[in-house]
């Protein structure tokens, strides 16, 4: 199996993961008496320096290469200074996008910010139109129209879709932050495909790895400042005390609980989203949150590393075809109502998803069929002995 191949395997596991089990803790955090919105969106990337692991790996064996070869000093970082100001601005974009995410979050079910972040594939096709020169097809534009009237099907009778002792305002500002997230990362998307193209060096996948950490770190940055101007680190042992699955006396079991390998630490949190949902185990807020980030990591590496295997417009495709099992999950777990609109919406989201993946293979096809008749058309020549 090629590399690339187990690359794509990889990326599309943690960023399954990371997208059905990032809103689902981040909306546990809100339903269980939560309300520091800063506090949500920073630990959304908080869990980057995990990065640092297989970064070190990276390193090593790089430095064990440069020695067999007797070659010239190993660098401790690939990342050179275009690309790194590159992702500088995209981890501010990215902080901004993760506050309008669990903005909309906190006042909407996970299935309808589901659904309304669906939208973003059509987005992300029109920035990657204008930004890196997407071919459109006919199959193409059906889907992004289809997945757009699918989250505007939502706005229909939104009243009966606010939480308890939610008002009608709320609701409505919960669903423009959702649809803003949705365009700003669908803009994101595009953005970091660009970046990979106009860099002035090979991207290789440990390149991507340093660019997710630079990104993230911004992006967490940008959270921090936001949550010393709300004023979250006052609230936030009030909150912890009346928080409704529990105290702080876990906090030294999170500690060593954070400690292991990403993709494993994905599969085990997985897991525990599971019993926590279903079975109600006794856990706190910093618990839920700290297992938040690293499961929101999976999602941002998952989503750069699909861009740097393929596409942008493959990696929001890729986003898009998950949401309709998060919107199942969170029907499961948290009861969430299923009304007409919502099917309407997941029907249409579907189609669309189906309609892309259609046009995609076609689209190859008749490539693969053009390659064959301008090689036929080479004239012959026979081989001198």
């Amino acid at each position: 199996m090629k590399m690339k191949t187990v690359l794509v395997i990889i990326n599309c596991i943690i960023l399954a993961i990371g997208n059905c089990g990032g809103p689902l803790m981040t909306r546990l955090y809100f339903r269980n008496g939560g309300k520091r919105i800063w506090f949500s969106s920073f630990l959304q990337t908080s869990g980057c320096p995990i990065i640092l692991l297989p970064l070190l790996f990276s390193f090593l064996t790089r430095h064990r290469q440069q020695q067999e070869q007797e070659d010239t000093k190993t660098a401790l970082f690939l990342i050179k200074p275009p690309l790194f100001l590159a992702s500088v601005v995209v981890g501010l974009l990215i902080g901004f996008d993760n506050y309008l995410y669990a903005y909309g979050l906190a006042y909407l079910p996970v299935s309808t910010s589901s659904l309304i972040i669906s939208s973003q594939l059509a987005f992300t096709a029109f920035f990657a139109f204008f930004m890196v020169k997407q071919r459109f097809t006919p199959f193409t534009i059906n889907a992004v129209v289809l997945l757009t009237l699918g989250a505007g099907s939502l706005a229909l009778h939104a009243d009966g879709d606010k939480l308890p002792k939610e008002t009608r305002k709320e609701y409505i500002v919960g669903f423009v932050m959702t649809v803003a997230a949705a365009v700003l990362y669908a803009f994101v998307l595009p953005l970091v495909e660009l970046a990979y193209k106009k860099a002035s060096q090979r991207i290789s996948y440990t390149l991507v790895l340093e660019m997710q950490l630079v990104l993230c770190f911004v992006a967490t940055c940008f959270c921090l400042v936001g949550m010393l101007a709300d004023g979250d680190f006052k609230e936030l042992g009030r909150e912890a005390r009346e928080f409704k699955l529990g105290g702080s006396k876990h906090y030294c079991v999170v500690v060593a609980f954070t400690a292991p390998k990403l993709y494993g630490q994905i599969q085990i949190c997985l897991f525990r989203i599971c019993l926590l949902l279903k079975l109600g185990l006794f856990i706190n807020s910093s618990f839920l949150l700290l297992h938040s980030n690293i499961i929101w990591q999976g999602f941002f590496l998952g989503s750069i590393g699909m861009i740097f295997c393929a596409s942008s417009l493959v990696s929001g495709v890729l986003i898009s075809a998950l949401l309709p099992l998060t919107e199942v999950l969170a029907v499961l777990f948290f009861k969430e109502k299923f009304q007409a609109e919502k099917g309407v919406s997941l029907f249409l989201s579907l189609w669309g998803f189906v309609s892309y993946f259609y046009g995609k293979i076609q689209s190859e096809k008749e490539k693969k069929k053009t390659q064959e008749a301008e090689l036929s058309q080479l004239p012959a020549t026979d081989s001198v002995a």
